[in-house]
């Protein structure tokens, strides 16, 4: 399998979603960098710059998919990204397989557009514990199964995402995080969660300030 990296927005929003809704099945989209996909070329690396939260509620059944692929798609597309995977956090905190997950028939549907596309779970158990590992799992599908891959093909963009992630929590962001569920509820809601982003991005900056100031 191609490697496939994350961007720490993309990260951080898939463990605050699961964060925010510990007791729920939670579910979103992946956004890869699309200047660096290649037309018609299977099992590509993938730069997944963003994650988009779906649902907590289960509107994964429902045309409110639809919809929310559709707005999702429009915004992407006009940022040169595309939809290039899925990810969900089962609601028993022991399932952490992706055969318990909700909302296979959208992961599939992305495969049907992108055969590249990765299906990330969310290891509920690790993400209970303190962030000195990434809490997710990757799966590429194969055979008409999504089947898991090595941890060791997952790489971050920047040496501080569990680092940046875990000062989000201390900070309870996710109780900030704006999914489609609760921007179906209220649409004034900003489901991009750009405040977030933009604070993610300091927190990036500040670390890596003071990991030069500590070399230095």
């Amino acid at each position: 399998m191609a490697e496939v990296s994350l961007e720490t927005t993309a990260y951080a929003k898939i463990i605050l979603h699961a964060a925010k809704y510990p007791y729920c099945a939670v579910t979103g989209v992946l956004l890869a960098d699309g200047s660096k996909i290649r037309d018609g070329a299977k099992n590509q690396d993938l730069d997944i710059v963003d994650a988009v939260p779906l649902f907590h509620h289960s509107h994964y059944l429902s045309p409110m998919a639809e919809i929310a692929l559709t707005q999702i798609d429009s915004v992407a597309q006009a940022d040169n990204r595309i939809i290039a995977g899925y990810y969900a956090a089962c609601e028993n905190f022991k399932d952490n397989t992706v055969e318990k997950c909700p909302g296979q028939k959208i992961a599939e549907k992305i495969v049907e557009f992108f055969p590249s596309a990765v299906f990330i779970v969310v290891d509920n158990k690790k993400l209970s514990q303190h962030l000195d590992t990434p809490a997710i799992k990757l799966h590429k599908y194969t055979d008409g199964k999504w089947r898991p891959k090595d941890a060791n093909k997952v790489l971050f963009q920047s040496p501080y995402v569990l680092e940046t992630v875990s000062n989000l929590l201390q900070r309870e962001v996710h109780e900030d995080l704006v999914d489609f569920d609760n921007y179906l509820d209220d649409i004034t809601l900003d489901w991009t969660n750009l405040g977030i982003e933009k604070l993610i991005a300091s927190i990036n900056a500040s670390n890596s300030i003071d990991s030069n100031d500590k070399d230095d």
